[in-house]
């Protein structure tokens, strides 16, 4: 095959593919489907293509050969938004609270976990068009999938409806569930807490030991001890060796308060 065709059969390839993709697009993201993200977000959408941009993921666009940008780039507008809207309800929620309370208060809420978790609830993974070799299993098992596209979707409301509705939107699938179940002032870094408890009592830094590990390579179990000096102060199971650290201080930490 001379040059000249090899450039004219590539081009036509290029082109079947990026029709090929936009129809795959097209299709996915029907008027339906759109339908279904307005009640979702809980305001029209005006300019469809923010949202195509929010929901298509990078695999998808890689498989295809498309040069039209993933959502990472509406992913890093939208956790701004998100750390505006958050920063600014925590401000006024706790007017006598200092700048380190807020600061704890507010990761707490836009860490990857909770806005996996969010996703998870408002069912977002329906919306997101991946590779077809990413089954819907590991979606469920991304925590980064979920969260990244999430913030994407921040983004896109927010350009599309403005600051108060990208606020809305977060204070609905977000704040809310959150504050329902009691668990915003709940400090789970026990780590930190154990810490805390050692200096304010003088003692030396707590240590962690892994005392067993076992499982298979895919299904790790991590079993964990915790000491202040030579003292044994607790023991956590977890599927990492953060987990189990992080359970060994909760036990250490009921063991303190009991007396």
């Amino acid at each position: 095959m001379t040059t000249v065709l090899k450039n004219l059969f590539n081009r036509l390839l290029i082109r079947y593919r990026l029709k090929n993709n936009q129809d795959q697009i097209t299709n996915f993201l029907s008027p339906q489907k759109f339908h279904s993200l307005e009640k979702l977000i809980g305001c029209s959408i005006q300019e469809k293509s923010h949202y195509i941009r929010a929901l298509v993921h990078r695999s998808f666009l890689e498989q295809n050969d498309n040069s039209q940008p993933s959502n990472e780039r509406l992913e890093f507008l939208g956790d701004s938004v998100l750390s505006l809207v958050i920063a600014e309800y925590l401000y006024n929620k706790y007017p006598d609270e200092e700048e380190g309370f807020l600061t704890k208060v507010r990761a707490k809420i836009v860490n990857r976990k909770a806005l996996a978790d969010a996703a998870e609830r408002i069912k977002l993974e329906e919306f997101i068009l991946l590779s077809k070799n990413i089954s819907k299993d590991v979606v469920y098992s991304s925590k980064s999938i979920l969260s990244d596209a999430l913030e994407a979707l921040i983004g896109a409301v927010y350009l599309d409806s403005g600051l108060e509705a990208g606020k809305n939107f977060i204070t609905r699938v977000l704040l809310e569930p959150i504050l329902k179940e009691g668990e915003l002032l709940v400090d789970e870094n026990y780590k930190s807490q154990l810490l805390e408890y050692a200096q304010g009592n003088k003692l030396e830094i707590p240590s962690y030991y892994i005392i067993n590990e076992e499982g298979p390579q895919h299904e790790r179990i991590f079993t964990v001890e915790v000491k202040i000096g030579d003292t044994h102060h607790g023991i956590g199971v977890g599927k990492n060796k953060k987990a189990a650290e992080q359970e060994a201080a909760r036990t250490a930490l009921d063991k303190i308060k009991a007396g």
